[in-house]
């Protein structure tokens, strides 16, 4: 795959395993999906999320929770993009 989403699969992937001491799944990807909203930018976070809807396949399962939950947080507060500390 020669594609600008891989190193964002990868970096995924990486916060991923290094959030694996949380206490339950879920309160992993609520802490790597508010990660990305912080640090990364707002391009990062719409091709990681269509990733995860298009195929998604190389995302580590908690990856996968965490970019579902940066999806929600953007329809929660809707402006997401807008609101994130980073560009």
């Amino acid at each position: 795959m020669n594609d600008p989403v891989v190193p964002l699969i990868r970096m995924v992937n990486q916060i991923s395993l290094n959030n694996r001491h949380h206490a339950s799944d879920e309160a992993a990807a609520e802490q790597i999906a508010g990660h990305l909203k912080k640090f990364w930018a707002r391009d990062m976070k719409r091709q990681i999320i269509k990733y995860a809807e298009t195929d998604g396949s190389e995302l580590d399962p908690l990856s996968k929770l965490a970019v579902a939950r940066l999806k929600t947080m953007s329809v929660v507060v809707r402006d997401w993009e807008e609101t994130s500390d980073a560009g």
